[in-house]
């Protein structure tokens, strides 16, 4: 006899991923919100309608979906071709480091490499116990949250030019409980802080600022397209932010503090603008020339 045909009620998490996955593809969508290619994202759908994480999903593979968790994640990837917004929006969630987020577009969808620094330990020299750090351009806060998790011992401070994004990062302090531990902070850059002084300087400042460049940001997809410009446009060489952030970082860092910025694919720019300052290139999983270190000293 031939089997039974499978009917959406008996389809396994597995398979379910994968008729997803394959409709995704198809669609010929753009990736890099917190997923790299369908399979990423049908996963992150799938899990959601489960209540699942994204990992622990992945050790669930052969339990039966369900028809109605199948077919609300149906729903979900439909949502996501027909308005090419990044999945996090249409979810409400992003996971960074397999930390949840709240997400919306309040704020760009949280990513950044310097997430994996913080994780892997490799900024622990600049994080003396009981030290400060400084997260500027937060969005919504996940890398300020990373930091204060890894480092429970440390102050953070975080700051924001938009409201909604700190409406939203203010959100995702308290769903981690960290609301005693990072202090919000609203303003342009520098401007959001209180004047520096001996007794509040950073040991660590952190940034992913807006960097894209003009011409980058004219041919970006719908994806990016659905996300606030103000986080993303950098100026014609993605360095305006940039210049204005490294001119006053000697102003806020303490004598052996360090900024460390994402640049993301702007490396051949920033060495033409800044070709004095010694660097430091960090490795993280796309290369060592989108995250760069620069010591005080080297800043006067």
């Amino acid at each position: 006899m031939d089997p039974e045909p499978q009917t959406p009620a008996s389809l396994t998490l597995e398979q379910c991923i994968e008729e997803i996955a394959q409709k995704l593809e198809a669609a010929d969508l753009h990736y890099g919100h917190g997923a790299i290619d369908a399979d990423s994202e049908a996963l992150w759908i799938c899990s959601k309608h489960l209540g699942l994480s994204p990992t622990d999903a992945l050790q669930a593979l052969d339990q039966v979906m369900g028809a109605e968790p199948y077919a609300q994640a149906l729903v979900t990837a439909e949502t996501r071709i027909t308005s090419r917004k990044p999945l996090a929006y249409i979810l409400g969630e992003a996971w960074l480091m397999g930390i949840p987020f709240y997400s919306s577009e309040q704020s760009i969808v949280p990513r950044s490499w310097i997430a994996e620094l913080i994780v892997d330990g490799s900024l622990e020299p600049w994080l003396p116990a009981a030290g400060t750090a400084l997260d500027l351009c937060t969005g919504n806060g996940s890398l300020a949250i990373l930091l204060a998790l890894t480092c429970p011992d440390i102050h953070v401070s975080a700051c924001d030019l938009s409201l909604p994004a700190l409406a939203l990062a203010s959100r995702n302090l308290d769903r981690h409980g960290l609301s005693s531990q990072v202090e919000l902070f609203n303003g342009d850059l520098w401007d959001a802080l209180p004047e520096p002084n001996d007794d509040n300087l950073f040991d660590l400042i952190i940034c992913n600022p807006p960097y894209v460049n003009a011409h980058s940001m004219s041919a970006l997809p719908a994806e990016y397209q659905a996300e606030p410009a103000l986080a993303l446009a950098g100026g014609e060489d993605g360095m305006d932010l940039i210049r204005k952030i490294i001119a006053s970082a000697p102003d806020y860092l303490a004598e052996r503090g360090a900024i460390l910025i994402e640049i993301g694919n702007e490396y051949e720019y920033f060495k033409k603008a800044f070709p004095q300052i010694p660097v430091i290139w960090m490795e993280v999983s796309a290369g060592d020339k989108q995250v760069l270190l620069i010591q005080a000293e080297d800043l006067h």
